[in-house]
């Protein structure tokens, strides 16, 4: 049995991930920001150190992606230098680091499914933070560091786009929604579960996408998410981005390749519309 630490205990991810570890008997522990701050590089060494894990998934992050164009060094303190710290302490150790990471990462502008060895070309500063965090895991763990790239993650807690258009419903005849970006809707419970695997498998070390396959727009995601709470999805309509202007621009087409993740022998990526059914959020959200 493998010793799991766990940051970011309070996250979406972290949550889902720590629930699943230990219902399946696994030794694991979370720890949450006030416990341990990862621009604290003094104290992230010795907490780790004092853990002794086998397997670190830092789902600790910066994740406000306007507030980072105006805040980009407090976003990198975390999610580029933070990450070097945590990452440093696993050398020391011997131990395996997971890194979630973001489709933020490329530039939309790929018509195909990126793999995982695409060009990296962020398009604001939340991804170049995390592209900070990648490269800091690869450089310092080069045989036991993994970078996991996510996208349009979902669950039953915190604030995702699944619970807002559920909440919305209630409270709106019509509603607008982007049909200009297309990405892959990914629900917490499948990405913890494929992060378990990739920590208990032996899979080499690098980068793997990890999103539910298929893909969709956000106006085809919400039109899904209105059928299935049973409302009449043709009360959305599409628009385009420029009628919802952000600080921070989107990548237009965030798409994963999972070629990677094959060839390492670890389980299918299932559909987002048959993992959107099976989730729990929209019972629970």
């Amino acid at each position: 049995m493998s010793r799991w630490l766990i940051t970011g205990a309070s996250g979406m991810l972290a949550t889902e991930l720590l629930g699943r570890l230990k219902a399946e008997g696994e030794a694991a522990i979370a720890f949450g920001r006030d416990e341990l701050d990862l621009r604290d590089a003094p104290a992230v060494h010795h907490l780790v150190s004092a853990c002794r894990p086998d397997i670190v998934v830092n789902c600790a992050a910066w994740t406000a992606v306007d507030d980072a164009e105006t805040r980009e060094a407090e976003a990198l303190a975390v999610n580029g230098h933070g990450v070097r710290a945590l990452a440093e302490a696993c050398g020391r150790l011997g131990a395996r680091m997971i890194q979630p990471s973001t489709d933020y990462v490329f530039d939309g502008t790929a018509l195909n499914p990126y793999p995982e060895d695409a060009p990296t070309c962020p398009v604001n500063a939340y991804g170049r933070t995390k592209l900070a965090g990648e490269r800091a895991v690869l450089e310092v763990l080069p045989d036991t560091g993994y970078v996991v790239r996510t996208a349009w993650l979902y669950g039953a807690t915190g604030k995702n786009f699944v619970r807002t258009i559920a909440g919305i419903e209630k409270a709106r005849e019509t509603l607008d929604v982007v049909d200009d970006q297309l990405g892959q809707p990914t629900w917490v419970g499948d990405l913890a579960g494929w992060i378990t695997e990739l920590g208990r498998a032996d899979a080499p070390p690098g980068v793997y996408h990890a999103t539910n396959s298929g893909q969709t727009s956000w106006y085809g995601f919400a039109r899904e998410i209105f059928t299935l709470i049973g409302a009449d999805p043709e009360r959305i309509s599409p628009v385009s981005s420029k009628e919802f202007p952000r600080p921070a621009p989107r990548p237009a087409y965030s798409v994963l390749g999972h070629d990677r993740w094959s060839r390492a022998g670890l389980s299918p990526m299932r559909d987002w519309r048959e993992a959107l059914r099976e989730s729990d959020v929209l019972v629970n959200g």
